[in-house]
């Protein structure tokens, strides 16, 4: 006796609109947009509570995954392995963000979301979870972040991010531990 193989139900579709309404949702607006062979990415410039002008780009590919990347830092030269071994050490240390190194060796920090559980919380968790990375490892990254490990100064400047970090803070909490005001 045969049996019949069972219905597959297909995958809720995620369009750039509805990306769009849900950056909307979260209050924030992108500085860029691009389309190409059906993928989609948006480009914004997010602040940490200490780390101001993280460039991230979200990445809609309708039939995979919705993707928040961005560098995290300047190209590493073949001197850094204590460097490479601080990332790989990052990636054990907090779930759901990744590091890795670009093809011309820059750091990159990225959170994925699978398309068929993706909306607008997950994705604003995913771009408060970069920001709070960011934030918490902001010390032991300043040397190689910045030319010669000055933090440009952030007097007076109010974070983007804040709004996204503080609707998140419960989640982050449990994540990076205690996001400071």
């Amino acid at each position: 006796m045969s049996v019949a193989p069972a219905a597959r139900i297909p995958a809720p579709t995620v369009g750039p609109a509805q990306v769009e309404a849900w950056l909307g949702e979260l209050g924030l607006e992108p500085s860029e947009r691009v389309e190409r062979e059906g993928i989609t990415s948006w480009d914004l410039v997010l602040d940490g509570r200490r780390r101001f002008d993280l460039r991230i780009t979200v990445i809609l590919d309708p039939a995979l995954a919705l993707i928040c990347w961005a560098h995290y830092a300047p190209p590493i030269n073949d001197s850094f392995r204590k460097t490479y071994r601080r990332l790989l050490r990052w990636n054990d240390e907090v779930p759901f963000a990744k590091f890795s190194v670009s093809e011309d060796e820059r750091p990159v920090l990225t959170a994925e979301l699978a398309i068929d559980c993706a909306d607008a919380d997950g994705l604003g968790l995913a771009l408060a979870r970069m920001l709070a990375v960011a934030d918490r490892f902001l010390d032991e990254s300043k040397d190689w972040i910045w030319l010669g490990g000055r933090m440009p100064s952030t007097a007076g400047r109010t974070s983007r991010g804040a709004p996204l970090l503080a609707r998140y803070e419960a989640e982050l909490a449990e994540l990076v531990g205690p996001v400071a005001p």
